[in-house]
């Protein structure tokens, strides 16, 4: 059975794109308020994993066209978001993990007006006209530069929440494309659903995944994509396969950019091969984070309490679908 056709940037075949704030229809895609409500909400941003990354081909921009599979996992960053009557943003960044994970130098990082945080907020208040502003807290415990698309999953947390709580009347699908004007990992995770990923990664489709319990090492280096997809050694014509071969296990998948980024930064190929004792391993992303599933958290919390220092790591169960608002499964 081919695979179904995949629809223009941000938009999704298969997966749910119903509006973030009820069902009547805006004016203007939201809000023009002048009043914000009081309500503090919480929204729950959550790590993925490419399963797979093959890079099949480069177009005449500049851009690469990928294959992947985006995997859910249930480890998150926090937003705590609070309308204000105004126009102001306001973003203030904590650390709500080991320092092994996020030490002092990349917590700080996070603070300035280039945050994706912030810039999906300008986004959105620009696309709907709407005069209210926010206070966010970031409680961050996804790794910078680890291929676990934090501060992607930030961005796509801040949309939705900003779209509830400003009463913008927006589709996942409006907001996903919004998003994939920031990165090409905040649609994926504005749906909030696991997805088969192609194109520059914003073209997708539904995909079915079995229950798995990682194992996630960041092996202490914040990896830069920009040298990866720029290296002349990068493999750029990994022939396509299908999403339906794939959920088979009928092909033998890889990450294109593992290679580039081991060499580029050592410790990457330091922690596959360590973990790769254990189960086979591979790297996230364009890097720096690696990791393996197992088939008991017991199984994963052994390997987990040998990790050497300084690297930090974590456990998480791999989920189809993500709930924004209570950080579970959707049901």
């Amino acid at each position: 059975m081919a695979s179904p056709a995949l629809k223009p940037t941000g938009s999704v075949t298969g997966l749910t794109s119903g509006e973030v704030t009820g069902d009547k229809p805006s004016k203007v895609h939201g809000s023009t308020n002048c009043s914000a409500p009081s309500e503090t909400i919480t929204v729950y941003a959550p790590a993925k994993l490419n399963l797979f990354l093959h890079v099949t081909g480069r177009r005449s921009d500049g851009y690469h066209t990928l294959q992947t599979a985006f995997q859910l996992l249930d480890y998150c960053d926090e937003l705590e978001i609070t309308p204000r009557d105004d126009e102001q943003l306001t973003l203030r960044c904590e650390r709500d993990c080991a320092t092994t994970l996020l030490d002092d130098a990349a917590l700080a990082a996070l603070d300035g007006p280039e945050n994706l945080v912030l810039r999906a907020a300008r986004s959105l208040q620009a696309t709907t006209g709407t005069r209210l502003g926010a206070v966010i807290t970031l409680r961050k415990r996804i790794p910078v530069g680890s291929g676990l698309g934090g501060g992607s999953a930030d961005a796509a947390a801040a949309l939705v929440g900003l779209a509830r709580v400003w009463d913008v009347r927006m589709s996942r699908a409006e907001l996903a494309a919004l998003g994939g004007r920031l990165g090409a990992d905040v649609p994926v995770l504005v749906h909030g659903q696991s997805a088969w990923g192609e194109g520059t990664g914003v073209e997708l489709a539904s995909l079915a995944l079995a229950p798995r319990i990682f194992l996630v090492v960041y092996p202490a280096v914040c990896a830069l994509t920009g040298p990866v997809f720029t290296h002349p050694d990068l493999m750029r014509a990994t022939p396509r396969i299908t999403r339906e071969a794939f959920e088979a296990g009928e092909v033998e998948t890889r990450n294109d950019l593992q290679p580039i980024a081991e060499t580029l930064f050592p410790p990457i190929a330091v922690a596959i091969r360590w973990l790769s004792q254990f189960a086979p391993a591979r790297m996230s992303g364009s890097g720096s984070s690696v990791f393996a599933s197992f088939d008991s958290v017991e199984a994963a919390q052994q390997v987990l309490e040998q990790v050497p220092e300084p690297w930090g790591a974590f456990i998480a169960h791999g989920l189809d679908t993500w709930d924004h608002f209570t950080g579970r499964r959707q049901v």
